[in-house]
């Protein structure tokens, strides 16, 4: 796999990452990364249970198997999303409470955190381009070559993290 591959890899991770953290719109992804105790196995909770969005301000989790209810509402609870499940015995429904400014600001942090994280694993990427530029013992002018176009990527790839998160940071703050 070649780097612009791999910092491609590191975006689309990013942007997987970011759809987890909520807008005040419901939105099933924000329950992807939440595993359910399923007889006794760890199970993405999409695999024991439909989820859909009968409305902007809600999700509604109908399980496949009626007795993994609890299950399911343990394991929201343990997600931590700021979010009381309320179980009716058929489905379980999941209302989005609005944002306050503290809770917005607490959800830009995370979005920041995880730009971050890209950036990190985009550096680290380009050390390792380095690297292997390093070992292949090109002519001094070609070598420099090489490393000035590793840098050129890592740019604007680090330019592209720094726009995802703009736009997360515009779509929490915005009421």
């Amino acid at each position: 796999m070649n780097t612009e591959q791999k910092m491609q890899k590191a975006i689309e991770n990013l942007e997987s990452r970011l759809v987890t953290i909520r807008a005040g719109r419901a939105n099933p992804a924000m329950l992807s990364k939440i595993m359910v105790s399923y007889y006794g196995t760890p199970t993405p909770i999409q695999s024991v249970a439909n989820i859909t969005v009968p409305d902007a301000k809600q999700l509604m989790i109908k399980p496949f198997d009626r007795s993994s209810l609890k299950d399911i509402e343990k394991a929201i609870n343990e997600a931590n999303l700021g979010i009381a499940p309320v179980n009716n015995g058929e489905v379980i429904i999941l209302p989005m409470p609005e944002l306050t400014e503290d809770r917005r600001r607490e959800y830009v942090k995370q979005a920041k955190a995880l730009c971050e994280d890209a950036k990190v694993a985009l550096r680290n990427i380009r050390q390792d381009a380095n690297n292997e530029i390093k070992k292949m013992e090109l002519p001094e002018d070609e070598e420099k070559l090489e490393l000035e176009d590793v840098q050129e990527l890592i740019q604007k790839y680090n330019k592209i993290v720094d726009e995802k998160g703009k736009e997360k940071e515009a779509e929490l703050m915005s009421i």
